[in-house]
C-alpha cells in the first residue's frame, strides 16, 4: 500500500461546499482507500491504496464527491515522497529562514506554460514573493495570505491550471501524519 495525501480546493470555506470530516472519511472507506485520516476542516485527506497514479485518483475522488454531496471539487492527489520533497526543499527556509507563518505552498494540476509564467514574472505583488517548483509554487506572503494578491484564484487564472494553497504548518503536520500512517 502506498500513502497518497489529497487536497480538496474549496470545501468549507465561507459557509459553501461543506462536508462534515467523518461524512469525507466514510466516502473515502466507500472508495476502499485504507486508513483515511482527515485533517482540520478545509480538506486534507491522507490514505493509502494500491499504487495508483495520481490523476487517476484525483478524478475518482472527485466524481465521489459529486455523487454524495452534489458539487464538484478540484482535488490534487500528492504521494508521499513529493510532499516530503515540498517540505525539504523550501527556497524560503533553506536560503533565507524566513517566518515559517508567512509561508504557505500553492499546489498545481499541472505544470505551467512558460508564457503563462512570463505573464506574471515582473509583476508588483506588495513585497510577497513566489518561487515555482515544478507543480509547486513557494509563497512567502510577510503581510500575511489574506492580504495578497498571490491567491488561488490569481494562479488559476494566470496560469490557467487548478491551484490550492496550505500554509506551511499544515504542510509540516501532513507530512507528520502521512509518515505515521505507513508505519501502522
Amino acid at each position: 500500500m502506498k500513502t497518497y495525501i489529497s487536497i480538496l480546493r474549496g470545501i468549507n470555506v465561507s459557509g459553501q461546499k461543506m462536508i462534515k470530516m467523518p461524512e469525507l472519511i466514510k466516502m473515502y472507506e466507500s472508495l476502499n482507500f485504507k486508513k483515511v485520516k482527515t485533517y482540520i476542516q478545509s480538506g486534507n485527506v491522507i490514505f493509502q491504496d494500491k499504487k495508483t497514479n495520481c490523476p487517476d485518483l484525483e478524478k475518482k475522488i472527485s466524481k465521489q464527491i459529486s455523487i454524495d454531496f452534489h458539487f464538484e471539487v478540484p482535488v490534487l492527489v500528492k504521494e508521499e515522497k513529493e510532499l516530503i520533497t515540498v517540505l525539504k526543499n523550501n527556497p524560503f527556509l533553506n536560503k533565507r529562514k524566513e517566518d515559517v507563518t508567512k509561508l504557505h505552498v500553492t499546489f498545481l494540476s499541472k505544470e505551467p506554460e512558460l508564457a503563462d509564467l512570463e505573464k506574471i514574472k515582473n509583476g508588483s505583488y506588495n513585497g510577497d514573493e513566489y518561487i515555482f517548483f515544478g507543480k509547486t509554487i513557494y509563497l512567502f506572503c510577510p503581510n500575511g495570505y489574506g492580504r495578497t494578491k498571490l491567491t488561488n484564484n490569481f494562479f488559476e487564472n494566470k496560469l490557467k491550471v487548478v491551484a490550492s494553497t496550505r500554509n506551511w504548518n499544515t504542510i509540516n503536520k501532513l507530512v507528520e501524519i502521512a509518515e505515521n500512517t505507513g508505519k501502522e
